[in-house]
């Protein structure tokens, strides 16, 4: 199975190791990464449930990723627990404003499997283990400055960002704003019409006849009227439908 261009490092980490030889060396535990040039350079993983001892991964080792199994080639290097929490990574790391507030914090990363690249880190601004939580896109280029713990940035808040994946408030509260601005836009719309309406001139009445009320007939509607009198009925009556 070919690996993606592009592969998330929750993906990676939550992948038990297996090598080529069939041996299963754990589950992914942390990410080994280069902060100055945001780029990954592997994992490592715990053999065992006991003891401290941890075993690193180069990213070229990595082969496939299966659904539970993240298939591996080569040796690993073998490591400690102390020393692994002294690499440098900016998982975890709080996210600040141009204000230096925190705003939230860095939970992934978007990383190219060829060569290491990270494209985007994803910030959460609540406990990223909690389910359905929003996720932002931070590029690397919108950070400021780098710090044990922390990522300066010059954002004025989360918003700021791109959305990645919206949780069930935050979906609900985009589709309000989007509904509201759908009304607020056919409002103004109606509104135009009607001002166009009121500038209209008012339509031409037509000129009354001469069987309008208050108009006198002329001589020759008179005459006409005599040389032709309505049809009458045995009765004497005119022969109206409507009677």
């Amino acid at each position: 199975m070919a690996l993606p261009d592009q592969l998330l490092l929750s993906d990676l980490l939550k992948r038990r190791v297996r090598c080529d030889q069939g041996l299963e060396h754990g589950i992914g535990l942390q990410v080994w990464m280069h902060p100055p040039v945001h780029r990954v350079l592997g994992w490592s993983s715990r053999p065992s449930m006991f003891g401290d001892r941890r075993q690193v991964w180069r990213l070229d080792q990595l082969r496939a990723l299966l659904e539970l199994e993240a298939l591996v080639k080569g040796e690993p290097a073998e490591t400690d627990s102390l020393t692994l929490e002294r690499l440098p990574t900016l998982i975890d790391a709080a996210l600040l404003d141009r204000e230096q507030h925190p705003i939230g914090s860095v939970v992934d990363a978007a990383f190219e499997s060829a060569t290491g690249r990270i494209r985007h880190y994803l910030v959460s601004r609540s406990d990223p283990r909690l389910p359905g939580s929003s996720r932002w896109r931070l590029a690397p280029d919108r950070i400021v400055d780098q710090q044990p713990g922390r990522v300066l940035t010059a954002l004025a808040g989360l918003d700021d960002l791109p959305l990645a994946r919206a949780s069930v408030r935050q979906e609900f509260l985009r589709r309000s704003r989007r509904w509201r601005d759908q009304v607020q836009q056919a409002g103004g719309r109606f509104e135009t019409r009607l001002e166009g309406w009121l500038e209209e001139p008012p339509w031409d009445t037509p000129a009354p006849g001469p069987a309008d009320a208050g108009e006198p007939w002329d001589e020759q509607d008179w005459l006409q009227a005599q040389e032709h009198p309505p049809a009458r009925d045995r009765g004497g009556r005119d022969q109206d439908p409507w009677v």
